[in-house]
């Protein structure tokens, strides 16, 4: 709508059509010999929603955001992106530094050194190498915190354990494993198992499995990443439990 060179009387009743919900209310309880120009209807207007004007942050605004003790590097990220998005005009030099200002993570931030400017695309790209990284020390470490509950069992002062006979020749390959656990009870883990088990694959914490006897009867859906072999799948693994535990 252009209102150039009209009148106040008509660019005072434009401006009431841009009204709504409290503003309206407010301009309709206007008293009517309060505003005579569109000066006045401005006026009043400024000095009553001013203070509801929402101002731009300035950069500086990032130095605030700091990761906390305790706090996952990827939550930190999470706060200090929505920061940016309120701030005009913000160059990557200036985001990249308070970023690594900020950091608690001492390997992220060293690397984050190692050239004086980032952009933000990369450093969410390098950041997903870290918060997985930070994130399989969280699971590793909160197994070892949970004490295991399995208790030896206890025997009988009549009861002894079967003996092989010495005259008895195993045959070869007729190993088998047992389908119960090793634990009573096992730590409750931050993610599926088979999640666990694909973050820390490669980073050798594992102890090597031992050799699984197939027992598919053709079916191959049975397949486990952990004995990398058929008998099984992953999720039903009582092997990698007991390696994780």
């Amino acid at each position: 709508m252009n209102l150039e060179g009209v009148g106040d009387e008509l660019r005072c009743r434009a401006f009431s059509v841009t009204l709504a919900g409290p503003v309206i209310r407010w301009f309709n309880g206007l008293s009517q010999a309060s505003i005579t120009t569109f000066g006045d209807i401005t006026r009043a207007f400024l000095a009553q929603f001013t203070t509801c004007i929402t101002k731009a942050k300035h950069p500086i605004n990032l130095l605030g955001i700091t990761q906390r003790a305790g706090e996952p590097t990827k939550k930190y990220l999470d706060r200090f992106n929505d920061e940016c998005l309120e701030i005009d005009g913000l160059t990557d030099s200036v985001a990249s530094l308070c970023l690594t200002n900020g950091l608690l993570n001492e390997d992220f931030r060293k690397h984050l050194t190692t050239k004086p400017v980032w952009t933000m695309q990369e450093i969410q790209n390098v950041a997903r190498e870290y918060i997985n990284d930070e994130e399989v020390r969280q699971v590793v470490a909160a197994n070892k915190r949970q004490p295991t509950y399995n208790q030896p069992r206890q025997h009988g002062s009549g009861e002894r354990l079967k003996e092989h006979s010495k005259d008895e020749v195993p045959a070869k390959n007729s190993k088998t494993f047992p389908l119960v656990a090793k634990f009573t009870n096992y730590t409750l883990l931050a993610a599926p198992i088979v999640e666990v088990y694909q973050q820390i694959a490669d980073k050798s914490i594992l102890s090597k499995p031992r050799p699984l006897k197939d027992r598919t009867e053709g079916n191959k859906s049975l397949y486990c990443d952990y004995h990398k072999g058929f008998g099984h799948k992953t999720q039903d693994c009582f092997d990698l439990r007991d390696a994780l535990e």
